[in-house]
């Protein structure tokens, strides 16, 4: 079972290079994130040509996740629940869930959270409450599970080429830090750092500006994090750079974990 997340900021400006990319690695499952199309306007013709069904939550002009998969998988989620009865519906499309042979997974693109001191931040939070209080009800399942996306933080200073510059940003903050690091001390893994502990360089996203790509000055905040039942499966996790450095590239690039029958 080979599973990817990927941001591909606009599936119809990136289209071909993602239909390139499903056919040269043919992931079981692929995630993807800020697709900027209504679910109607979704290439869904185009997506089926490559092989793949696809579990799709648009909005126009931002975010978008969908879920494609070489099966066909049953939808179980379009948005996460609300936790308490205070909580007003999330209109953003962040959050898709789904059960494909067996496995549960989900498509997410956590909110950004900038800048710090406007109510953006605290909708990141209050997001990340919500993801783990339905983390928690999937982990006792006890099924493989694998939540994957685009989180929009930075675990620790190791995974970015220059954590000074994000002192003051939303991904490195303290409190996104402690919501991600609860998913993990719930009892899922980082995919990434269960087998690549210490690596050093490994990135999944490099801003358009001032150069990052050819200087390298990336981040890591793309992540598939298992449940115990998927993570005793995992046999390989790596990122695939090659995409980013492609004309009309997203600033994003796929990460990618492969599992055992």
């Amino acid at each position: 079972m080979r599973i990817a997340s990927w941001n591909v900021n606009s599936i119809k400006m990136r289209l071909p290079i993602v239909c390139d990319w499903l056919k040269s690695q043919s992931p079981d499952v692929l995630f993807l994130q800020e697709l900027k199309c209504e679910t109607d306007a979704f290439p869904l013709m185009e997506i089926q040509g490559c092989g793949y069904h696809a579990l799709v939550k648009g909005q126009k002009a931002y975010n978008g996740v969908a879920i494609l998969t070489k099966e066909p998988a049953v939808l179980r989620s379009e948005a996460l629940p609300n936790i308490n009865d205070s909580d007003e519906a999330d209109t953003h499309a962040r959050y898709i869930e789904a059960e494909v042979k067996g496995w549960i997974v989900a498509s997410i693109y956590l909110p950004n959270g900038n800048p710090l001191g406007t109510e953006k931040f605290p909708y990141k939070l209050r997001f990340m409450e919500r993801l783990a209080a339905q983390a928690k009800k999937l982990y006792k399942e006890e099924r493989p599970v694998v939540l994957g996306g685009d989180y929009n933080v930075i675990p620790v200073d190791a995974d970015a080429r220059h954590p000074e510059n994000w002192r003051n940003d939303a991904l490195a903050q303290p409190q996104s830090r402690a919501h991600f690091n609860a998913l993990l001390n719930m009892g899922y893994a980082d995919a990434f750092r269960t087998l690549h502990p210490d690596e050093k360089g490994a990135y999944t996203f490099w801003d358009y500006q001032a150069g990052a790509w050819p200087r390298d000055d990336g981040i890591r905040i793309d992540h598939l994090l298992t449940s115990p039942e998927a993570s005793d499966k995992l046999l390989k996790c790596w990122i695939d750079k090659h995409p980013r450095g492609l004309e009309k590239a997203s600033d994003h690039t796929p990460i990618i974990a492969d599992f055992s029958a």
